[in-house]
């Protein structure tokens, strides 16, 4: 089959955003889509905030921000540690924060590889919590804003990936698939093609996902469950993804019911959604009849 335009789009990208010359340091996109999601979940948290009217200041943003940026980088990185490799980095701990490795030849930049969204999601979830207590934020109703910006800032993380060209999907032969170079099964003259599952998350669990949630909060109901539908839309929408995104080659699918570790960790997602979201209408209604 002739490759179109379509199929050969990440063999337009390298991965690298710039080289610093005097450093000769190489700044990938990937690093760079952190910014973007950060700087997004800012501005649309900070423009929710001034629409509805909630209170909270310039000042307590950022120093909330600093706690989130923190928790979810040094989250990301031990969640991959300790989900996807804890036998190599047990064997090589100086790998987890030193993006060094070491080996006969003496010692290699590597830089720091393997960053996981659950990791980043629990010990994110922990940092903001501090950083809202000690910023005098009320906590719940800035979760259900953190939640509600998420997704969009999740979706520059995907889009870091495919720029990337890894985490790209299992083999197909629909005319959507595209040809990943670092797939290393073919060569561009005869590519075998793979889902761009990075495009599916980036627009299932990222653009889709922030509709769905900030129209369910015109239901009063729901208007403040944002943290238990992020977990159950998120965990849904990765869980059928990852039918179509090929699995860490060194883990598979050997999870329970041949399930990926990814959607051992959806799973774990949608049902803690969905108890949390059960427990908190329950006590809502019980303290309305209270009330009544």
């Amino acid at each position: 089959m002739e490759p179109t335009w379509w199929n050969l789009i990440p063999t337009y990208f390298d991965g690298i955003a710039f080289t610093i010359p005097l450093l000769n340091f190489q700044v990938h996109w990937y690093g760079v889509m952190y910014i973007f999601a950060f700087f997004t979940a800012y501005l649309t948290m900070w423009k929710i905030n001034s629409k509805e009217n909630l209170g909270y200041t310039k000042e307590q943003f950022d120093n909330l921000f600093m706690w989130a940026i923190a928790g979810i980088l040094i989250g990301a990185r031990l969640g991959y540690v300790f989900f996807y490799k804890p036998g190599y980095y047990l064997a090589n701990p100086t790998e987890i924060l030193i993006p060094m490795t070491h080996d006969a030849l003496g010692w290699h930049f590597t830089g720091i590889a393997g960053m996981s969204y659950h990791g980043g999601l629990i010990v994110g979830l922990i940092f903001v919590v501090i950083g809202m207590k000690r910023n005098k934020m009320d906590v719940w109703k800035t979760l259900n804003l953190c939640f509600l910006a998420a997704p969009l800032a999740y979706t520059w993380g995907r889009y870091g990936n495919f720029i990337n060209g890894e985490l790209f999907g299992e083999v197909t032969t629909s005319g959507i698939g595209m040809y990943f170079p670092l797939a290393h099964d073919s060569p561009v003259t005869n590519p075998i093609l793979h889902h761009p599952s990075q495009l599916y998350e980036m627009l299932f669990e990222g653009v889709i996902l922030f509709a769905v949630l900030y129209n369910l909060r015109r239901i009063p109901l729901l208007k403040d469950k944002m943290p238990c539908l992020y977990l159950m839309g998120y965990g849904l929408f990765r869980f059928f993804i990852e039918f179509f995104r090929r699995p860490d080659a060194h883990l598979g699918r050997v999870d329970l019911f041949g399930m990926s570790r990814g959607q051992t960790l959806c799973s774990l997602m949608i049902i803690t959604g969905f108890v949390w979201l059960i427990v908190l209408i329950y006590r809502q209604k019980k303290l309305t009849q209270k009330a009544n």
